[in-house]
């Protein structure tokens, strides 16, 4: 009887001492106890998603220069010193032309508007892109609205949404500051003249008349 007893003593000693590192070990192991699978989907899943979104969506110009088929526009807005406006706090809804709507401005246009000389006018074309506003698809209705360059351009909304008559072609794309809209081509304020900037073409006839005079 006395060694059933001191048994049951002993037993009774290592089931405390079990406790007690159980216990030292729920105190000391907080986080292990968070991936536990409950815990997880309640305290866990909000941080993860908060933190995603600070780490993944980004500004709208980290967005252009991640996505991949605005890298003329980065280049523009890089070389309109933009790139800090674009990424503050705004909020922005950014009418982004893609590659193909760049492309498809005459020849020799893009590369005249990234010249020294040219910089205000692609400041202006660039900022016509962009209305002081994050305005999802869904919000947009028929209507002129105020771009951050000053004059307005005209929404519409019907089988998709056009911005001046040109064609929304991805929308709602999120960025932490915004969004962007990616667009077909490449809006010109009505005060902006291509030709003009291309140039060159005004000595030509001059010349001509010269010969015929000769």
């Amino acid at each position: 009887m006395k060694r059933t007893t001191t048994t049951r003593l002993s037993v009774g000693l290592v089931a405390g001492l079990l406790a007690l590192t159980a216990c030292g070990s729920d105190g000391d192991d907080g986080p292990v106890e968070t991936d536990a699978p409950v815990e997880t989907t309640a305290a866990e899943e909000p941080e993860a998603s908060e933190e995603g979104e600070s780490a993944e969506v980004g500004t709208i110009v980290d967005v252009a220069v991640a996505n991949g088929s605005f890298d003329t526009l980065v280049a523009a807005v890089t070389a309109a010193d933009l790139a800090e406006t674009l990424s503050g706090p705004g909020p922005f809804t950014v009418f982004a032309p893609t590659d193909d709507a760049f492309a498809a401005l005459p020849e020799g246009l893009v590369d005249a508007l990234l010249l020294p000389e040219n910089k205000d006018t692609l400041v202006k074309i660039l900022t016509y892109h962009v209305v002081p506003a994050a305005v999802m698809a869904a919000d947009i209705t028929d209507g002129d609205v105020a771009t951050v360059e000053g004059q307005t351009v005209a929404l519409a909304v019907g089988e998709g949404v056009t911005v001046n008559g040109v064609n929304v072609i991805i929308a709602d794309v999120p960025a932490s500051n915004g969004v962007i809209h990616a667009v077909d081509a490449v809006l010109l304020p009505p005060d902006v003249d291509p030709a003009a900037l291309l140039g060159g073409g005004d000595d030509e006839p001059a010349s001509t008349d010269d010969v015929e005079e000769d």
